[in-house]
């Protein structure tokens, strides 16, 4: 008789990789484990129900598209350059009301080393940003970081609330009053074993101990699993992060309500191809976004216009 080979089956639809990278990097930050628990007592942390909702709660998202890629004439070379669009939002949940409170959309055009103009076209003007670097990587790094700023900007406008939570990691944002980066891709193995087995254990709306991690900006992290099936040690796994200047004791009592919060809003596989990690109110916000993108081959054949023009 042959062995049966045990098995479970991603919860993300294939089109969109995996919640989990097939191998973590080992993270080369230095990471402190003991700023909330000794490392020889963590175990998994009960969320607490008893805790009020938050009054008010927003959802910070972006989403971006190259639209072309082009070269600038530079008098008998060419530079290459990237037309993009980039969209970001907030949705406010209020008194059990998701809303969308806030979307902007702005066109650029990235380039390095070139007298860079507005290119105007009948789909509206991509707005000229320098880039530090010529390099394809430079550009969409500067891609990201005019999204992230947009992010910023978005959030800025909406007001004060008790929770920020932005999708994907702070990047420098942990500025924003009760900014919480929520990164449900992983990518990187930050706890050392046997630490990182804490995470496999998590039951359902349970959380890690705080830990620390020391890079270009200090930041608290912790692992939370969501709502679902527990197929395998990481289904479900999401990881928040937030700014580490704060004093601990306000950095548990965030997480405590992140914590609390979360499964409130995990998606369910019949409803959204990366469930429960693709919390609704995320899930709507990117759809809006991305319907205000604009159709691409439009953009793109007034980007060809605007260039025999």
């Amino acid at each position: 008789m042959i062995d049966a080979m045990q098995f479970a089956v991603e919860t993300w639809a294939p089109d969109y990789g995996s919640s989990i990278e097939a191998d973590l990097d080992l993270s080369t930050q230095q990471v402190d484990a003991s700023v909330e628990f000794a490392e020889a007592d963590w175990e998994p942390i009960d969320q607490r129900p008893e805790l009020p909702r938050p009054a008010r709660m927003l959802f910070v998202d972006g989403v971006r598209r190259v639209d072309a890629r082009i070269w600038i004439a530079r008098g008998e070379s060419s530079t290459a350059a990237l037309c993009a669009t980039i969209a970001a939002g907030v949705v406010c949940v209020e008194a059990n009301r998701a809303q969308l409170v806030d979307a902007r959309v702005v066109r650029c055009v990235f380039a390095h080393g070139v007298d860079l103009k507005a290119i105007v076209t009948s789909c509206g003007t991509y707005e000229p940003r320098e880039v530090a670097g010529g390099t394809p990587e430079a550009l969409v790094i500067a891609v990201q970081d005019r999204m992230a700023a947009l992010e910023i900007e978005a959030t800025l406008a909406t007001g004060a609330a008790d929770i920020v939570l932005v999708d994907g990691p702070l990047r420098g944002r942990g500025h924003v009053p009760g900014a919480v980066g929520y990164v449900k891709t992983q990518h990187t193995q930050y706890l050392p074993p046997p630490l990182d087995g804490v995470v496999g254990r998590l039951g359902v709306g349970q959380r890690t101990p705080l830990f620390a991690i020391d890079g270009p900006w200090s930041r608290f992290s912790w692992y939370v699993r969501l709502p679902g099936a527990v197929t395998h040690a990481l289904a479900g796994i999401v990881r928040c992060e937030i700014d580490g200047d704060i004093a601990i004791e306000e950095a548990r009592s965030l997480a405590d309500a992140v914590t609390s919060v979360l499964p409130r809003f995990a998606s369910q596989p019949h409803k959204d191809a990366r469930a429960p990690q693709n919390l609704y109110p995320i899930a709507g916000l990117e759809r809006e976004l991305r319907r205000r993108l604009g159709d691409s081959a439009l953009l793109e054949r007034a980007l060809r216009v605007a260039a025999h023009r």
